[in-house]
């Protein structure tokens, strides 16, 4: 299933494009067990994999993924995205959408997660020429080929994982090399827009970053609006158009995916996790959920507690 080489000395070979994924996964592989998210000793690069699963509802934040073997279909409304050796996806603003697995337990996925902050952002980003005028507004969430660059700075990124003391002494820079490569790719106009100071697509970011600290709380476009300084009615359009989802719609859904890993933990019953995620009708709750879902949350708490 995979390389046999030690995982360092993997990166000591050639590594053309065609090869990485093969080389990126020798040096996960051992790193992972299970299924799902594992931290890292490096803060914001966490590692993932998965024997496959189907299309379930998800939301990242602002991140890039490397798929080093297997592969993922995210489906955000009428976009299809497809993602998994040989490319990254850059998910530059939190967006809710649905993501299938394509994955085996001969043959699992295999990534690692990079979380991206607007302060590093901002620092990397000085050193490329500024950004004139709001242009048309870039895909906050995008899959792209990747290159040589990128496809080394994330080798030497993984290999910060076998050794602590690389981790701690070099990790923060390889971190940078992978984040700075990603401001430069053909998705980067979509990152340096998050860090100006002004700009629809920067205060659309700025809302859903309120929206997120907020999201348990009583929300209104127009309280939304008035958070960014924009008019009500070009908010909702803009914020449409960079999310494909009313901002309304997009608050249930995030309350909703906040329930699910509320109920997941097994913390809470459905009625304490409406509350807590901010419904007022534990009925409105629990019919929503399960339009969303496709089962009750009463179903996702049972299945939580089998698991």
């Amino acid at each position: 299933m995979h390389s046999t080489a030690h995982p360092i000395e993997a990166l000591h070979e050639a590594a053309p494009i065609a090869d990485l994924g093969r080389r990126m996964a020798a040096l996960i592989a051992p790193l992972v067990d299970g299924e799902g998210f594992m931290t890292t000793r490096m803060p914001g690069v966490e590692l993932f994999t998965s024997c496959g699963q189907p299309r379930t509802p998800l939301i990242y934040d602002p991140c890039l993924i490397v798929v080093a073997q297997g592969g993922k279909v995210g489906y955000l409304e009428d976009r299809v995205i497809h993602y998994g050796a040989g490319n990254y996806l850059i998910q530059a603003l939190p967006l809710p959408f649905e993501c299938e697995t394509l994955a085996s337990p001969e043959q699992p996925l295999l990534g690692v997660m990079v979380r991206l902050d607007r302060v590093m952002l901002g620092e990397l980003a000085r050193a490329l020429p500024a950004i004139h005028g709001d242009g048309e507004s870039p895909s906050p969430m995008a899959a792209v080929t990747m290159n040589q660059t990128m496809g080394d700075n994330v080798l030497r990124l993984l290999e910060c994982l076998h050794d602590p003391l690389l981790a701690d002494t070099l990790g923060g820079g390889r971190i940078r090399e992978v984040v700075f490569e990603a401001l430069r790719g053909p998705q980067g106009d979509s990152l340096r827009r998050l860090i100006r100071v002004s700009g629809k697509y920067a205060q659309i970011a700025d809302a859903l970053a309120f929206l997120h600290q907020h999201y348990t709380q009583p929300l209104t476009v127009d309280a939304l609006a008035r958070q960014v300084n924009m008019s009500a009615s070009h908010f909702h359009h803009h914020f449409k158009h960079t999310t494909r989802l009313a901002p309304m719609q997009y608050l249930k859904r995030l309350r909703l995916l906040k329930a699910r890993a509320l109920l997941g933990q097994q913390q809470h019953s459905v009625a304490r996790a409406a509350n807590t995620v901010g419904y007022q009708s534990a009925s409105q709750f629990s019919r929503d959920y399960k339009r969303y879902f496709g089962m009750p949350p009463v179903s996702e708490r049972r299945r939580a507690a089998l698991g």
